[in-house]
Parts: C-alpha cells; sequence; structure tokens
C-alpha cells in the first residue's frame, strides 16, 4: 500500500508540473522588435491563407503580412498560427497565441470589446446567400423567418443576425461552431441548408465555384476590414501597422494585391462556369496530356496554358474564326509561321506553338514588370499585341498612374479607342476593352483549374496526374 508521503510527493510533483505548464503555457511572445519574429493568427480559407499548390502558400492575408514583416525590415520574418475556424482567430490573439490577428476581420463593436483594430484596409457588404436554383432571391428579413439558417460562430455574420433578431423575434438561425463559411455556403447550394450569410467579395469568390450560389439582399450597413491587435498589444508594433498601411494606399500596393486575389472575380456569369466546370470534367481529359507536355518544354502552369485555350477556342481543336485564326489555342498564320507550326489545328502542334510564343511575348517585356502583373500581361499582348500593349503602358504612364501593374494598366487599356488617346499614340486606334476581358475571364478560370486539378511535377507519369 502506498504511503501518505509518497501519496504526497506524487500529488506535489503533479501540481509542479501543472504549474509548470500553466507557466509556459502563460509566457507572453516576445516583442517582435526583439525577436524579429512577427507571428500572425489567421483562418484558413479562400481569402486569408490557403495551400495553393504542393508547397506553395498564397492568399491576400498571407501575402498582405508577409508584406508587412518586409516592410518591418529585411531581418523580419513571419510565423503564422492558422485555425481552421473563424472563432478561434480571436480567441487565440487574445490568449496571446500572435501580436496581430490578419482573418478578413470585420471592425465591429463587439469585437471592440476585447481588441484593438489598425487601419480599415477593405470594405465589404453582408447578403443572405441563397440557392438560385431552387429558390427566389429573399428580398426581406421576413422572408427568412422559418428558414434554416446558419452562419459560423464567432462571425460578424452572427453579431449581425443576433443584432436583427432583437427587432425581429419570430427570425430563427443557428451559429454553427464546426463548419467555416464556404462549408455552409456548399450546403446552400446542395439544398441541405437554406440560407446562410457571406459578404460580397467572399461570395462573388465562391461563385466562380458554385455558379448556383444567388445573393440576396444585404443585411445592414456596409464593414470595414482590418487587423486586430491585442488591447494591451505592443504599441510600436501598432504604430508600424499604420505606417504599413499608409504607405501600401500611396504606393499602390495595396490595389494591386486586391486586384491580384479580387480583381477578376467577377468577370464569369453562372452559366459561363457551369459550362467551364462540365467540360473540366468531359473535354479537358483529352488535352491534358498536351498541355501539361507544354509546361515541360515552356515552364509554363500547365492549368494557366488550359484555361488560355479554354478562353481562346472552347478546347475545340477545330476552331475557326471569321478572321482565320484557328485551332485550340487560335493562332494567327503569322504567328504559326514564326512559330513553326504547319497545321493549326492539329492541337499538338497549336498547344506547343502558342505556349512557346507566350514565352517569347512574357521575355519581351520590361524587366521591371514582376510577376504575377507580368503574367497578366503577356495575356493582354497574346490577345492584342505587344505594341498595343506598350501603347497602353505609356499612356498610363502618361495618367500618372503605374505601368507596371496589370490593375492600373488595364485601367486604361480601354482608352485605346477614344480618338483623344489613341491619336498619340505609336500604334493608333485597338478595341482596348477585349484584352482587359480575355485576361480577367483566363484568371478565373485558371483559379478554378487549380482548384480542382492537381499540380503537374514533370517526371512524374503524366496520366497518373489525371487521375
Amino acid at each position: 500500500m502506498m504511503r501518505m508521503s509518497d501519496k504526497l510527493l506524487i500529488a506535489t510533483f503533479v501540481l509542479l508540473l501543472v504549474l509548470i505548464a500553466i507557466k509556459e503555457f502563460y509566457i507572453p511572445l516576445p516583442p517582435v522588435k526583439d525577436s524579429k519574429e512577427l507571428v500572425v493568427v489567421t483562418s484558413n480559407g479562400p481569402n486569408t491563407y490557403y495551400l495553393e499548390d504542393e508547397d506553395r502558400y498564397a492568399g491576400f492575408e498571407y501575402d498582405l503580412a508577409r508584406a508587412f514583416a518586409k516592410f518591418l525590415g529585411s531581418d523580419y520574418r513571419v510565423r503564422f498560427v492558422v485555425h481552421e475556424k473563424l472563432s478561434n482567430v480571436l480567441t487565440s490573439l487574445i490568449d496571446g497565441k500572435g501580436h496581430i490577428a490578419a482573418a478578413n476581420l470585420s471592425i465591429t463593436p463587439e469585437r471592440e470589446r476585447f481588441v484593438k483594430f489598425g487601419p480599415a484596409y477593405l470594405d465589404v457588404q453582408q447578403h443572405v446567400v441563397f440557392n438560385s436554383e431552387t429558390q427566389n432571391a429573399p428580398e426581406t428579413v421576413a422572408d427568412l423567418v422559418g428558414k434554416h439558417i446558419e452562419v459560423p460562430l464567432g462571425s460578424s455574420y452572427a453579431e449581425r443576425l443576433q443584432r436583427i433578431s432583437e427587432q425581429h423575434p419570430t427570425l430563427g438561425w443557428h451559429a454553427n461552431k464546426r463548419a467555416n463559411t464556404e462549408e455552409l455556403v456548399e450546403q446552400v447550394c446542395a439544398g441541405t441548408l437554406d440560407y446562410t450569410v457571406a459578404d460580397d467579395l467572399m461570395a462573388s469568390l465562391l461563385q466562380n465555384y458554385y455558379p448556383n450560389l444567388g445573393l440576396g439582399f444585404a443585411l445592414g450597413e456596409a464593414e470595414r476590414l482590418a487587423w486586430a491587435f491585442p488591447r494591451d498589444g505592443d504599441p510600436w508594433l501598432y504604430q508600424q501597422s499604420i505606417a504599413f498601411f499608409e504607405k501600401i494606399k500611396a504606393n499602390g500596393e495595396l490595389k494591386k494585391l486586391v486586384d491580384r486575389y479580387y480583381g477578376h472575380i467577377d468577370r464569369l456569369n453562372p452559366a459561363d462556369v457551369t459550362k467551364f466546370l462540365g467540360m473540366m470534367r468531359t473535354t479537358l481529359p483529352k488535352y491534358a496530356r498536351l498541355f501539361k507536355q507544354a509546361q515541360e518544354v515552356t515552364g509554363l502552369d500547365w492549368r494557366l496554358i488550359a484555361a488560355i485555350s479554354y478562353q481562346e477556342s472552347h478546347w475545340d481543336q477545330n476552331n475557326t474564326s471569321p478572321t482565320n485564326v484557328r485551332g485550340l489555342m487560335m493562332l494567327t498564320e503569322q504567328t504559326a509561321d514564326s512559330m513553326g507550326v504547319t497545321d493549326r489545328l492539329d492541337p499538338k502542334q497549336s498547344v506547343m506553338g502558342g505556349s512557346q510564343y507566350l514565352i517569347q511575348l512574357k521575355e519581351r517585356l520590361s524587366g521591371k514588370i514582376e510577376e504575377p502583373d507580368r503574367t497578366w500581361m503577356t495575356l493582354a499582348a497574346y490577345n492584342i499585341g505587344l505594341s498595343h500593349l506598350e501603347d497602353a503602358r505609356i499612356l498610363t504612364q502618361r495618367l500618372g498612374r503605374n505601368p507596371n501593374n496589370w490593375s492600373d494598366v488595364k485601367a486604361t487599356l480601354p482608352l485605346l479607342n477614344k480618338a483623344q488617346y489613341y491619336s498619340s499614340l505609336k500604334s493608333g486606334y485597338a478595341s482596348g476593352g477585349a484584352p482587359v476581358i480575355f485576361v480577367e475571364s483566363i484568371r478565373t478560370y485558371h483559379s478554378i483549374l487549380t482548384r480542382y486539378m492537381p499540380e503537374y511535377q514533370p517526371g512524374f507519369p503524366i496520366l497518373n496526374l489525371f487521375n
């Protein structure tokens, strides 16, 4: 039998372990200025932080936080604490697990009781979302009464519905502690949930994957997104964030980042997306090997080549336009000749010739144009010609904008059909709106393919990658 002294010793030892654990649990993060490490709490999602490919991360908040660490100094690094559920993000910040929370957080009165928000960087509007195939668009709160409505626990959507419920006691809804917004949207589109709530940016993004997702009426006033800081957090870091946002708003970097993730999301209508998703399953397998072989030669992502081909020909190898551009990549006779293509209707020749032509265009662009803008401008040149693209860049600079940013150039391209502008440019008139539609549509198709189709690693069997 264990003696009382032994029991006391064990109890003391267990208590010591608990105290040590508690002490370590509450050890605060060192100031960023001392550690050179910025710890960012975020959530996993399509507009925050996600794994884009095998080993490459992306997301609006991911890029924004990395830019902030770079702003702090070349020797600063960023570490992400990622939660699957938004409800855990602010809790984690308050518990001292991060220096900032960056998760597309709306500034709300409820949240301001616990955290301090930095400068706002985007405005969003909440909407009720519904299944457009089976329901009419809800127009008022009365249309929601008696329906099955869920929103993520801890979201600003839940806060908004709570306030609305105080004015409309018959409105019933549930805060789901397990599902995020995208999961609930998927349930709405599958018909297992009547309604959920999403902001306009999130809804527009998801409509490219769920074409039957419809936007109903707006819930209240628009909200502003910002990073959250602990109320007793580091004043130096908070002031640095203010200076950072002032800088990227002034130099156009914020606008460029917004364009990267959201500039193309409302280009396609539901019918376009539905057709593309169908052909992705039925027609793309026929040509996937060719797109991957073109990647091996050019280094271009096979999904980007496939997206270009779809925009050009809808993956119809016999497609011919009234102006006699032909084939999967819709090559002109002149381009085909320069690329050594003898038969534009031969799928292999068309894909390889078009892909190599893209690389030539890309290499001829100014070295000052960085990615991903370099790719978008290459696509514009593929559509309208390099000389007209250069005219647009010259005009962009004349108008006081950045000729190396796609977001600025795409706003200028449509001006090439106005005499007051094209008359002073080298190549004259051009239908400048066409390349903008061309590029933005390809960006959307590419994002859909990236979501559903795996990255191709040369050296692996091509057929297995599509299974």
